[in-house]
Parts: C-alpha cells; sequence; structure tokens
C-alpha cells in the first residue's frame, strides 16, 4: 500500500495549474513503495510521477533528496529528475503534504535476481558515486552506526518475542560491529543511495537481450557516507539466493564491474566484511523495530526481521573479502 494520502480531482488540476506539463489525461495511485503516497501521472508532455511526502520524511530533508537527484541526473544518471512549476520551484505542496513531480523512468525491477543482474548493477553504483561528485549538501546517515544502538535499545523489550535470545545476540554482534567499523575519514565517501534493493533498479534489455539498468529510483534514504558502505548494502540485498545461501559468483560480478568504473582500494575491499555486518544489521534493526512497533491492522506491511539475522551471521563467519566476493 503507497497511496496514504488521497488526491481529489479538483487538487490535482489545481496543482497542475502551476506547471507547463499540458492537460491531464491520466491518474492513478501506484502500489509498490511503503514511505510515501506515490501516483502515476500522464499529461500531454509525457509521463510523471507525483509523490506526496508522508509524515515519516523529515520535510527539512526533501531539498538534499531533491537536489541530489537534480545532480545526478545532470551527470548523466539515469534517475527520476524534478520538475520545477513555472516559478522554477519542484518542491510544493498538496493536499496538506509536500509534493513534487519527478521524470518518470521505463524499466522493470527483477524479482528474481539473476547472476546477469550484478555487473550491471555494480557499474550503475559506481556511476551514481561518480556523478556525485560536486554536490554542495551533505546529509548525515541517520540509520549509520551511531543510530543503531538506539534502535536496538528500543527493540529490548518485545525482541526475544520474535526469536529466543535475540536481543543478547544482537549486542554481541553490535558490540563487534562498532569495533571494527572503520575510524572516520579512513574510506572514500561521498553520496550515497543507502537503499538500492531490487525493487529500486529498473531494468530493459539490451540489443542481445542482455539486461542493462534503465534507472534507478528512491533515492529517500541517501546520505553522505562511505562509497564501500552501499556497495556492502547491495551484496545484502543482492547476492543471497532464496534458499539463504550467499552466492559468492553474484558477489564477484558486482564488485568486480564496480571497480571497473570506480577503482576500490584495498583498505576500502579489507573492510567490506565489516561493513556488510553493519548493512545487514541496520536492516535487521529497522525490521525489527517496525516489526515490534506497528500494530496489528496496520497499512504498513512488515519484513521478517530474521532474514537479516541468517544474513548478519554469514558475513560474521566470512573469513576475508574473498569470500564475500572481494
Amino acid at each position: 500500500m503507497a497511496v496514504y494520502t488521497e488526491v481529489s480531482d479538483e487538487a490535482l488540476r489545481a496543482f497542475l495549474a502551476e506547471y507547463d506539463l499540458g492537460g491531464l489525461l491520466a491518474f492513478r495511485g501506484i502500489a509498490e513503495g511503503v514511505e510515501n503516497s506515490n501516483y502515476a501521472l500522464r499529461t500531454g508532455r509525457g509521463d510523471f510521477v507525483l509523490t506526496l511526502y508522508e509524515k515519516r520524511v523529515d520535510p527539512t530533508e526533501l531539498p538534499y533528496f531533491l537536489g541530489l537527484m537534480e545532480h545526478l541526473a545532470r551527470g548523466g544518471l539515469a534517475c527520476p529528475t524534478p520538475v520545477a512549476g513555472r516559478d522554477g520551484v519542484a518542491l510544493r505542496e498538496l493536499c496538506g503534504r509536500p509534493a513534487a513531480i519527478c521524470t518518470f523512468l521505463e524499466g522493470v525491477w527483477p524479482r528474481r535476481v539473476r547472476p546477469e543482474h550484478l555487473a550491471p548493477l555494480g557499474q550503475a553504483l559506481a556511476r551514481l558515486h561518480e556523478a556525485g561528485h560536486g554536490f554542495g549538501m551533505r546529509r548525515l546517515n541517520a540509520l549509520g552506526p551511531a543510530g543503531w544502538p538506539k534502535l536496538l535499545d528500543g527493540c529490548r523489550e518485545r525482541g526475544d518475542e520474535v526469536a529466543a535470545g535475540l536481543v543478547a545476540e544482537l549486542d554481541g554482534h553490535l558490540a563487534a560491529i562498532l569495533a571494527a567499523w572503520p575510524a572516520p575519514g579512513a574510506l572514500p565517501s561521498g553520496q550515497i543511495h543507502a537503499d538500492l534493493f531490487p525493487d529500486n533498479v529498473f531494468f530493459l534489455p539490451d540489443a542481445a537481450g542482455r539486461p542493462h539498468v534503465s534507472g534507478l529510483i528512491d533515492f529517500y534514504f541517501a546520505c553522505t557516507d562511505l562509497f564501500a558502505y552501499d556497495v556492502a548494502v547491495c551484496l545484502n540485498a543482492w547476492c543471497f539466493e532464496p534458499d539463504g545461501s550467499f552466492n559468492v559468483t553474484k558477489g564477484r560480478a558486482l564488485v568486480g564491474a564496480y571497480a571497473a568504473v570506480r577503482p576500490l582500494s584495498e583498505a576500502e575491499r579489507a573492510a567490506l566484511p565489516a561493513l556488510c555486518r553493519g548493512a545487514a544489521i541496520r536492516f535487521l534493526l529497522t525490521r525489527l523495530y517496525d516489526w515490534t512497533h506497528t500494530p496489528p491492522g496496520a497499512l504498513v506491511t512488515r519484513k521478517d526481521p530474521l532474514e537479516y539475522l541468517r544474513k548478519l551471521r554469514f558475513f560474521a563467519r566470512a573469513a576475508s573479502p574473498e569470500a564475500i566476493g572481494a
């Protein structure tokens, strides 16, 4: 469910009157996504996506997100581009919510990740990092290491309802991860996506029928952080099979293709196992928090935190970067 705020015909037409997009031809809610209300919009000028930013998004951070997308698009990255109204402003208000219209991207996200998806993904991630150079704004990663202890504390009361002994195990993992985390300034950093899961990457077939990335979407967790951490997020999100096993061939394809565009330093490769553990506990903790705090009957679909416990345990056992494809 991804339409929390309904938009009336009258409100939409008044909103569109502030743009030079031609007449309204079609308008419908988009079912995917969990954070904001999204609508597919077709006008005389083409297809767009209208987003109303809901209460979980801090309005003061929206200039960073929209500005980053504009910057990346100017740098040649295929990503949604905010559309400005006639007054030159992209961020507006609709139905009491901050709202923006962005360009529409063609493509389909992979419901089942195949090995041939990983090299195009790695190239696209590296291009994102390269295109982010020169962007003048910064955003701290609110879901980075400094935020993990607080998230875990918020799950202590009910965490063991999900699995016996879970909180104590996570205490041990978190202490080890924080002890192994790279020191500030030790690794290259810049603008990262931080949430590049398969449903945020669109593919289309090339002339030979092979998948290529047609666009990256959903930059609302983007932040200024370690480039290698973004790689670690993708190793978590893309390289495990349905049976829970890690596919090292996918890992090698991802890391190799990334490094062919933006070379990884030896320090970055050496840090990847710890960064992968950090990415695993980040998604485990946010899922666990939602699992233990979402009331029955809520519209948000809770995701299984134990999926990421299994991934965390794997990365904790990984003896070297080579074990994860690095």
